[in-house]
């Protein structure tokens, strides 16, 4: 989880290891409070707040997905815009990449001294042209404020009246908590689907993940 409402964590402070020690999957332990505080002040008025989460899928090899049908990217977009309350998703820079330059959104390659390519930059996260590049696969995900509060809301009924609605009972001030590791297991099955259909395209060798990952 990368923001709840308006407050967003410190990038400065990012530490994947972090979100496994909060209720909050916060990669940035000086925001946890602020979250919470936040939250509280939300649920005790009885409405809800948005969030974004964040994903990272490392070990990724170069060459899953399509230049056309099939395109990762999109097939990431799409399993992740199905999960309940999503309403926005972003791949790599994303939206930020329509500030940016050519020079600024492109990402460079070297040799590393292992003989391989390496990418000084994810601005793609890590698909381009529909196909991994090799780098980790990034993606946000937008969740809106669940719909269910406790202030009365203008609709109608199923004979065309004007009513107000008013959800009663316990309902979660912010849904995209519980959806954090639903986008994982989104992003899992994507890729394992990617995996398979390339292994039966090209015959590649069973994927065997780095021992970091």
């Amino acid at each position: 989880m990368v923001q709840i409402g308006p407050h967003e964590i410190d990038r400065s402070r990012f530490d994947w290891d972090e979100a496994r020690n909060n209720p909050f999957w916060c990669p940035d332990a000086q925001t946890v409070a602020v979250w919470e505080a936040h939250l509280e002040k939300i649920r005790k008025s009885g409405s809800s707040t948005g969030a974004v989460v964040e994903v990272e899928a490392t070990g990724v090899p170069a060459g899953w997905g399509a230049p056309i049908y099939g395109k990762l990217d999109a097939e990431l977009a799409g399993a992740l815009m199905s999960i309940n309350a999503a309403k926005g998703v972003e791949i790599g820079a994303g939206f930020a990449s329509a500030a940016l330059t050519g020079e600024e959104n492109a990402d460079e390659m070297r040799m590393g001294n292992d003989g391989q390519p390496v990418f000084l930059s994810n601005k793609a996260g890590g698909v381009l042209g529909g196909i991994s590049t090799g780098q980790a696969v990034t993606a946000r995900i937008a969740f809106k404020p669940t719909s269910s509060i406790l202030t009365p809301r203008r609709s109608l009924d199923e004979a065309g009246q004007e009513i107000e609605l008013r959800t009663k009972g316990r309902h979660d001030p912010c849904v995209g908590i519980r959806a954090v590791p639903v986008v994982e297991a989104m992003v899992a099955c994507v890729l394992a689907d990617a995996y398979l259909r390339h292994r039966g395209q090209v015959g590649a060798a069973p994927f065997v993940p780095r021992p970091q990952d």
